[in-house]
């Protein structure tokens, strides 16, 4: 896997694509990158594929969709899939790719934020099934994920928040300047593109380079996910307005640093810091005391899990992080009791 910053996005995936003797090139999009973010490729000689937008299309039906379109089109071993959308796109793009004719290539182009800083980083792909996010998926590394960072000022203001969660997670798992500057920077469009977006990436990068499929180190990178997949799972249930994950993650920073707080003594001060940005810019969470024993199920589903037992990263300050700490249904309720209140 490689990971390329570029302006010239055009001239970088042409490079690429003449390294390799590819018979066929798909694009795979969603029905708004297909509109917005496609075109500045200008790549005339694929075949584009479209899917509908949205987490909740990432399902078997839309994979079902995308095989169906190679095997029709005549993709072969030796064909290419070029990813051009956000986590979704990516997720199930990537999987699409691993699993057609035994694994092709693909690449990977992010066009969000959350994206950029997390999906498409490291090959982890997948679709939700049962109402459980990437509950099946493989690991596959893309061969190259290339960052085109002017596709940021087509955002709205949540799907920048969204990403932004994400490079909160990895500044704390590396040092406070870098979650200073996070914390204290301004959420717009025009803004955005001043933080230092590639370099927030190479935290996760680094993490994913030590340890590819997970067995380790690479566990830190679920900081917040535990409680955040949750949450987000939860806000899919029928009569909810479901929850983007980048603010389902920033709701789970605060309950990791909270039992860190209480657990390894994470400093107060950065818990109380973070709490307050989350809380500005994110507002708060519509659980309720009866939505606990819920969430706590889904929780119990968490692929990091050991058995019965639910696992999660802890922080002792920052970059001094604590892989696999279990903790109580009890400990689960009272952090969500301080969720709601903090």
């Amino acid at each position: 896997m490689k990971l390329i910053n570029t302006i010239n996005l055009q001239k970088t995936i042409a490079e690429i694509i003449s390294k390799k003797s590819y018979d066929r090139i798909f694009t795979l999009s969603d029905t708004t990158t297909s509109k917005l973010c496609l075109p500045l490729l200008k790549l005339d000689y694929t075949e584009d594929i479209v899917i509908n937008e949205g987490d909740d299309n990432k399902t078997f039906d839309a994979l079902q969709h995308i095989w169906q379109t190679l095997t029709d089109r005549g993709a072969t071993r030796h064909s290419l899939i070029i990813n051009v959308g956000g986590g979704m796109v990516s997720d199930i793009g990537g999987f699409a790719a691993a699993t057609f004719k035994r694994g092709i290539d693909y690449i990977n182009i992010p066009t969000t934020l959350l994206a950029m800083v997390d999906a498409s980083i490291g090959g982890k792909t997948g679709i939700n099934f049962n109402g459980l996010k990437n509950e099946i998926g493989v690991f596959r590394m893309p061969e190259y994920i290339v960052i085109h960072t002017p596709f940021l000022s087509t955002l709205a203001t949540e799907a920048i928040l969204s990403g932004m969660a994400e490079m909160l997670k990895h500044s704390l798992l590396s040092n406070k300047k870098d979650w200073a500057t996070i914390i204290n920077s301004e959420i717009t469009k025009e803004t955005i593109q001043t933080l230092p977006i590639f370099e927030n990436i190479q935290i996760k990068n680094d993490f994913i380079e030590k340890d590819p499929f997970e067995n380790d180190i690479r566990k830190v990178l679920n900081l917040g996910h535990t409680f955040g997949h949750a949450i987000e799972s939860w806000s899919f249930g029928e009569g909810r307005k479901s929850i983007p994950h980048g603010y389902a993650v920033a709701y789970g920073l605060i309950c990791s640093l909270y039992i860190s707080t209480l657990r390894k003594g994470f400093p107060q001060d950065t818990l109380r810091q973070t709490v307050r940005f989350i809380n500005e810019n994110y507002g708060k969470t519509s659980i309720g005391c009866n939505d606990y024993d819920e969430i706590i199920r889904l929780m119990h589903h968490d692929k990091k899990n050991n058995g019965s037992i639910i696992n999660m990263i802890m922080l002792s300050d920052f970059g001094k992080y604590h892989l696999d700490q279990p903790i109580t249904d009890d400990e689960i309720k009272e952090t969500l009791d301080f969720l709601r209140e903090g």
